[in-house]
């Protein structure tokens, strides 16, 4: 079984609302340690198998994979999930300005508040990105035509008269 498929059958099933809520809290927590610590060391890029950097990071290699699951749509290279175990080889190279505008678009706030982005992109840079994700959000409603309105391919007749047949 891969690892990824470990990390999806421990993150899917729970015997219980209460123990769900408890497993997302300490995931939760551990993800915001890992990209603390990768923030404030943004010129390093991570990299190694996914046993010693679950260990450098303190945490379980299933809370790992993780991490990677989430992440890797903001990486530079794709990473195969599914081909990743405990010995796999890994490169965590960010596209960092992707990562704040995934970590916007899934409301992660505990994230994208982390004190580590002031080093990495300014406030008018995030503000930019959040306003741009705001922007695809944004329902622009259509102009109707009436029906007694003027024709839109200009013949001067009623649309209801010309085009709206």
């Amino acid at each position: 079984m891969s690892l990824y498929t470990k990390w999806r059958n421990l993150s899917d099933n729970h015997e219980s609302q209460e123990k769900e809520v408890k497993f997302w809290e300490e995931y939760l927590k551990v993800e915001a340690s890992i990209y603390n610590e990768i923030l404030n060391n943004k010129e390093e890029v991570v990299k190694g198998n996914v046993s010693e950097l679950a260990k450098k990071y303190n945490t379980s290699n299933e809370f790992f994979m993780g991490f990677i699951d989430g992440i890797s749509e903001s990486l530079k290279k794709d990473i195969n999930l599914d081909e990743i175990e405990e010995d796999t080889d890994i490169t965590i190279d960010i596209d960092w300005e992707k990562l704040y505008y995934n970590m916007v678009a899934v409301e992660a706030h505990w994230l994208y508040n982390l004190p580590g982005w002031d080093n990495i992109l300014d406030k008018s840079k995030r503000k930019e990105i959040e306003k741009s994700y705001k922007s695809t959000k944004t329902v622009v409603k259509e102009v109707k035509i009436g029906r007694n309105d003027p024709c839109t391919c200009g013949s001067g007749k009623k649309y209801k008269k010309c085009c709206g047949k």
